[in-house]
């Protein structure tokens, strides 16, 4: 019986250095790695011992004879991967990453951000030898996206977040939430505590439209939509008009599928998830029975991954929708094409499959649509309507690129969300890029924006290399961060800091009076389980950061 790597696949790899025949695809290194969908096993080399699935932090690994109903199909999905990339074995082990040099004393770093890039960057410092790490967040919470970002019917997908905490107990690491760097201290007060900083804050603003109207209310980021039934503080007290009965998504990639999903979930399912309370109960009375979803170009360039395509077609008593004009000569060409990728090919298949099964007559449905973009929101108060234009997908020698035509439609809707993208914001006091939205480094070392490397300024993540990648493409995003740091302090060209921790929490703590560390951090996480479990949620999240202050005192 071999292993199948499934739909919540992370792509961390852990599971790559625990496999004793060097059988899971592709690794950390190979061409692809980086924007892989999800990693594979190879069925015919597997021997059975079970170490992946040790190793794996979200559950995402199953025997191929345990597979469950709804993960059947991904046996035929790892086969077909090493089918068009026939696995060559290499058990040789790569260079161990450097350590530091005992003679080079203790190394102290300031990490900005908990969330999943932030970890990654905190779990390689911890292996490369005597460090002390200092964590910071603008929440009372760690965690970041992969508490506020991840669906909450994707459960599985946030338990890389007991891996980090397992790894964080020790005293090496010390949490300061409730702490918003730039506001209650300074980049340059933490250079003058720590040997370097790392900022891991992500891009946490939305990609604009830039069309007539997409101000008026009814319009909204798809941000804040997945912040809002997230139970993210910032946004508790948004709120988004349901009532009417279509909902239109302006992007087709795994946010968009995301938001909806939840938009079209039966109720009573979301209600077992940890989803905020006023979410629930607004979904409760929605009257939102169809969601589109809008691409600017075809259906080979859509941005969604397979896995998260496939599951949406488990939807009960949902119809995907999808026009038999989209499956047109280039889908043909592209699955009679050996040299087209697994991932690709499955996208398309599936597609395929979606339109053929057509309307059912089941109460919601999910409608895509390709080589369409929005030119204006129209309405008096609020969004009545949306108008769009038909493009033709033309080739250039950069790629397919999406051409206007002279034929336009409107779309009735009462509520517009737009998930194109994410873009850093920038954090004072530290270079920014406005025009990629990230913060201008090379390998992870920050520089000026000219190629001047500023000593022990380093960054990890979407604020380092763009909002692409799942949860685990930044674990070797991290390592590489790492790697300079290592480098960087080993060289002696890290200045040493004028004050230990010690002197660092006695700032905090006179500045911060709310501040939460991870024993307050311990109560939160311990109340929200307590209220969960007596609703039989996994968690019952606290929206206000009051309430989250009052839990951390509690002691």
């Amino acid at each position: 019986m071999a292993f199948v790597i499934t739909q919540r696949c992370c792509n961390d790899a852990s599971c790559v250095a625990e496999c004793p025949v060097d059988c899971i695809r592709p690794r950390p290194g190979d061409p692809g790695f980086a924007n892989a969908e999800m990693l594979h096993i190879d069925p015919d080399t597997c021997i059975d011992c079970g170490a992946c699935m040790d190793a794996c932090p979200v559950d995402a690994i199953y025997g191929a004879d345990e597979l469950p109903p709804n993960l059947l199909r991904y046996a035929q999905i790892n086969a077909a991967y090493f089918e068009h990339h026939p696995l060559e074995t290499d058990i040789a082990a790569g260079a161990a990453p450097a350590r530091l040099p005992r003679t080079a004393g203790r190394l102290r770093v300031a990490i900005v951000g908990t969330g999943p890039a932030a970890c990654y960057a905190a779990e390689q410092l911890l292996g490369r030898g005597d460090v002390e790490i200092e964590m910071f967040d603008r929440l009372p919470t760690p965690w970041g996206l992969a508490r506020y970002g991840v669906a909450p019917d994707h459960p599985e997908t946030r338990g890389v977040t007991a891996m980090f905490a397992a790894a964080f107990k020790r005293d090496a690491i010390r949490f300061h939430l409730n702490v918003e760097v730039g506001r209650d201290i300074s980049h340059a007060e933490l250079l003058e505590y720590c040997h370097a900083v790392i900022y891991a804050v992500g891009a946490s603003a939305d990609g604009r439209l830039h069309i007539p109207g997409e101000d008026l209310p009814g319009s909204h980021s798809a941000t804040e939509f997945v912040a809002w039934y997230n139970g993210h503080p910032d946004y508790a007290d948004h709120s988004f008009d349901l009532s009417g009965e279509r909902a239109v998504i302006v992007g087709n990639g795994n946010v968009a599928l995301d938001v909806a999903r939840v938009l079209t979930a039966d109720p009573q399912r979301l209600a077992r998830t940890d989803i905020a309370d006023h979410a629930m109960e607004a979904l409760r009375n929605s009257n939102i029975r169809e969601v589109l979803l809008l691409g600017r170009r075809g259906l080979r360039q859509a941005a969604y991954t397979g896995p998260e395509f496939l599951a949406l077609g488990q939807l009960p008593q949902t119809d995907i929708v999808i026009d038999p004009v989209d499956i047109d000569d280039d889908v043909a060409a592209a699955l009679s094409d050996p040299a087209t990728d697994p991932a690709t090919r499955l996208k398309l298949i599936l597609a395929q499959e979606y339109s053929a099964r057509g309307v059912t007559g089941a109460p919601r449905r999910v409608d895509f649509r390709f080589r369409v973009t929005p030119v204006a929101l129209d309405g008096g108060r609020a969004v009545e309507s949306l108008r769009l234009v038909h493009n033709e997908i033309q080739q250039t020698p950069q790629g397919p690129v999406a051409v206007a035509t002279e034929r336009t439609d409107t779309v009735e809707t009462s509520l517009v969300l737009r998930a194109v993208g994410y873009r850093g914001v920038q954090v004072p006091d530290v270079p920014f890029d406005p025009g990629a939205g990230v913060i201008p480094n090379a390998g992870g070392r920050v520089h000026d924006g000219v190629g001047t490397a500023l000593p022990g300024v380093y960054v990890a993540g979407w604020i380092k290399r763009g909002a692409r990648g799942v949860i685990g493409t930044n674990r070797g995003d991290a390592e590489e961060t790492v790697g300079a740091i290592v480098e960087d302090f080993s060289g002696g060209r890290l200045a040493t800091p004028g004050g230990d921790r010690e002197d660092l929490l006695a700032l905090l703590s006179r500045r911060c009076p709310n501040l939460v560390d991870r024993s307050g951090w311990t109560l939160i996480d311990a109340a929200e389980r307590a209220n969960g479990a007596a609703a039989g949620r996994p968690r019952v999240k606290f929206t206000r950061i009051q309430d989250m202050v009052d839990t951390a005192r509690a002691r």
